[in-house]
């Protein structure tokens, strides 16, 4: 009985149910997993491509046929072929033909960027790149073909296909007297009918691909937190990864006592004095008139460890000198390395006069 519970216990600690961690989040941002939908990101770039070709087509149009006039009127006139003219003539469509495709490619970039930035912000690291023997597993591959994702895929693009269908097959069907005369039409006529129809129905489908990105990156999200769910034991090992192992951190206090204990301890042979309880407390004191405002405490301890300066005092001579309300009320009010306060002036000046005498006598 005591098994069955027991490993219910490790069941239910090991189940993914808690919420990410900001670390957690940060550490699976730092990798490149970030909530994103390449929806989100193509609507975005369509719409403003579209968009733009709706607003600057007379600008673009005149920029083409710029084109086509330097490409093959241009070359009615050349009579011989040379490199000169060959080169001259190559780079005078390249500059015609970037009139027309920079600026496209200009706006779709811009357009790329802020998609993205939308969804998770700026966002640069390497790790997604690296390469990993594991993603070309045989097995896993087979098991995304038949996996949730994959049929959530498969709906995604019946929906964009279905929608984006149904609205481009609306517009046609709303411009269909224009669209039968197309035959009765000059060529002109026909490329502004065209253009009209495609730059319509380029905007339609944008917008519709937009609304579709939403649901897809509501659902993208929703994957995004399932899969960063952390379990109970998870955090506390995050806990403990990120706070120290209680134990290694009790060693590493119990080592600074043991360093600052030492260097209290050296600092005892050079004390003036060392004011006793006389067995629980000691302050040891040290006063320089050249480089000190005023007497400095170095040492001071309890009990074992007010024993050991006293023992320390003794071998090197130093003076002890008991006064237990003093001693008392210094290592209560007064840490290692500060400044006797005022309060403690006359007390201390007395003690201090009293060893000044004794060391003159000795």
């Amino acid at each position: 009985m005591l098994l069955l519970l027991e490993l219910d216990l490790q069941f239910f600690a090991g189940e993914k149910t808690e919420k990410a961690t900001p670390k957690k989040r940060q550490d699976a941002r730092n990798k490149g997993q970030v909530v994103k939908s390449q929806d989100v990101t193509s609507a975005i770039v369509m719409l403003m491509v579209f968009g733009f070709l709706f607003i600057f087509a007379g600008s673009l149009r005149d920029d083409l046929l710029d084109f086509f006039k330097q490409t093959f009127i241009h070359n009615i006139h050349i009579e011989t072929l040379t490199i000169e003219s060959v080169m001259a003539l190559f780079t005078t469509m390249l500059i015609q033909m970037a009139y027309v495709v920079v600026p496209i490619m200009v706006v779709a970039s811009v357009g790329a960027v802020a998609g993205n930035y939308f969804q998770f912000g700026f966002l640069f690291t390497l790790e997604s790149m690296k390469f990993d023997l594991m993603k070309m597993d045989p097995i896993k591959g087979f098991k995304k073909i038949f996996s949730v994702k994959a049929i959530v895929e498969l709906l995604k693009s019946t929906l964009k296909i279905g929608f984006i269908g149904g609205v481009t097959t609306l517009i046609v069907w709303t411009n269909l007297p224009e669209v039968l005369a197309l035959s009765f039409k000059s060529p002109w006529m026909i490329l502004l009918t065209v253009g009209k129809l495609v730059g319509t129905m380029g905007l339609a489908a944008s917008f519709v691909l937009l609304l579709v990105s939403i649901l897809d990156w509501m659902y993208q999200k929703h994957d995004y937190e399932k899969n960063l769910k952390m379990s109970k034991q998870d955090i506390k090992d995050e806990h403990k990864n990120s706070e120290g192992d209680p134990l290694i951190k009790s060693k590493i206090k119990q080592r600074q006592r043991e360093m600052a204990m030492r260097r209290m301890m050296s600092e005892v042979p050079h004390a003036d004095v060392v004011i006793t309880n006389p067995t629980h407390y000691a302050i040891a004191l040290k006063y320089d008139e050249e480089k000190m405002d005023a007497p400095r405490i170095v040492a001071k301890g309890t009990d074992f460890v007010a024993q050991k300066i006293k023992l320390i005092a003794k071998e090197h001579d130093v003076i002890m000198v008991e006064n237990r309300p003093l001693a008392r009320a210094m290592y209560d009010q007064v840490e290692i390395g500060d400044q006797v306060p005022e309060e403690f002036f006359k007390a201390v000046a007395e003690v201090l006069a009293y060893v000044y005498r004794i060391k003159r006598k000795i």
